[in-house]
């Protein structure tokens, strides 16, 4: 039984996830706006300015929008670490019963899309590299489609879609940890087990404070940048040694109050300032052949097709098995149409993507962001309108 508390807690998460989703929605369209106006050299001039930080024989140069998907994305996935750890130790996915149907959901999720986008690119050695891109789903979007039908959603749906959202997420944190490394430095790597011991010590010593965690969670980005693994899992290695239990001289908990504190920070400003760097796609000119090219097309029907598939047919053949049942607030077809707003891979593709192709020295982008907006679109658009038919109607 989850206490009032909790149910606060999810209350505010929700509903700042959605706000943080049109938001979202915003920040990608104003892209895409400026991108294809006279405003696009500026545009492009911004996301390619050099910023350099140098201490001695230390130095990490990228130009800026590098600074935000390896920087600032490191922090969305500091605050996912936290958001896991919590759940799993005392939130919905505490109870066994409550991890099964969105867990099996969240892997056909992936697992369809995939392969979905390997059958159209698989003779291609590059653009296969871009098979995990339709495999993601934008949590906050997909929030944010579903705060546009108001008081009619259950709670139950909103509980669902999350705890998938977060399986999704541990996939891409294995997936990119696997998949998308580039040239590994052992000397980078050594220091940052170095810090994940120190972190460890910390925990165990049940040091409250939050300083120690952060300094040694930078010095070990830093390494991980260096190492040649992708930063921002440095962001989900330190979410799980911040303390859940409450410090006994304050009474609060430092890994809620960072969840509490971060949660503006990534929904107000770092997620849409992500969406505003990479959607910005120059569609003047696009021609039937761009939209049947086996990237864009792997991907959106990876996305529109895949998940809705994947997520339905996995949770469909798991209840019909008796392994779990479906939530009492939710039909098959409200299920049907959160499995749709699950094609919604926006932030999260662009980032997968952006990790497959930005070193291939072969020009995907364009193709990787086409697939990602058509699906995503598809995906919100007729989920929308699925569970605009399903859901009960408002008073």
């Amino acid at each position: 039984m989850q206490t009032s508390s909790s149910n606060s807690f999810i209350a505010t998460f929700l509903k700042m996830e959605s706000a943080g989703g049109v938001l979202l929605i915003v920040a990608a369209t104003l892209a895409i706006l400026i991108a294809n106006s006279p405003l696009d050299i500026y545009y492009q001039l911004l996301l390619s300015t050099p910023v350099e930080i140098r201490v001695g024989a230390l130095e990490v140069a990228k130009p800026l929008l590098l600074w935000i998907n390896d920087g600032l994305m490191a922090l969305f996935f500091f605050l996912v670490g936290l958001e896991l750890k919590r759940e799993l130790l005392e939130g919905e996915l505490a109870d066994p019963r409550n991890i099964i149907l969105p867990g099996v959901g969240a892997v056909g999720g992936m697992v369809i899309p995939a392969l979905i986008y390997l059958y159209f690119n698989h003779e291609n050695p590059v653009a296969v590299k871009g098979w995990a891109i339709p495999a993601a789903t934008d949590i906050a979007f997909a929030l944010g489609i579903l705060m546009l039908l108001g008081s009619r959603v259950p709670t139950a749906i909103k509980i669902f879609l999350t705890s998938l959202a977060i399986f999704d997420d541990i996939g891409a944190i294995v997936i990119i940890a696997l998949f998308y490394t580039s040239k590994i430095s052992i000397s980078a790597l050594i220091i940052a087990a170095v810090c994940t011991a120190v972190l460890a010590i910390l925990n165990k010593r049940k040091v409250m404070s939050k300083s120690p965690y952060i300094l040694v969670g930078v010095i070990m980005w830093v390494a991980t940048l260096k190492s040649g693994v992708h930063a921002t899992l440095a962001g989900v290695v330190l979410a799980m040694f911040i303390p859940l239990e409450a410090d006994p001289e304050t009474g609060r908990s430092p890994l809620k109050t960072l969840e509490h504190d971060l949660h503006s920070v990534v929904a107000f400003f770092v997620l849409p300032l992500f969406a505003f760097a990479n959607a910005g796609i120059n569609i003047a000119g696009v021609a039937v052949d761009d939209l049947l090219h086996s990237v864009p097309i792997g991907i959106a029907l990876g996305l529109f097709v895949g998940k809705q598939v994947g997520i339905f047919g996995f949770c469909w053949l798991f209840i019909k098995l008796k392994v779990t049942q479906l939530p009492v607030e939710m039909s098959w077809l409200t299920l049907y149409g959160v499995a749709m707003l699950c094609g919604i891979g926006f932030t999260m593709s662009l980032f997968v993507g952006s990790l497959a192709f930005e070193e291939t020295g072969v020009d995907l982008l364009f193709d990787e962001r086409l697939g990602i907006i058509i699906g995503s679109l598809l995906s919100g658009v007729f989920g929308y309108a699925v569970l605009r038919v399903s859901l009960p109607k408002g008073d």
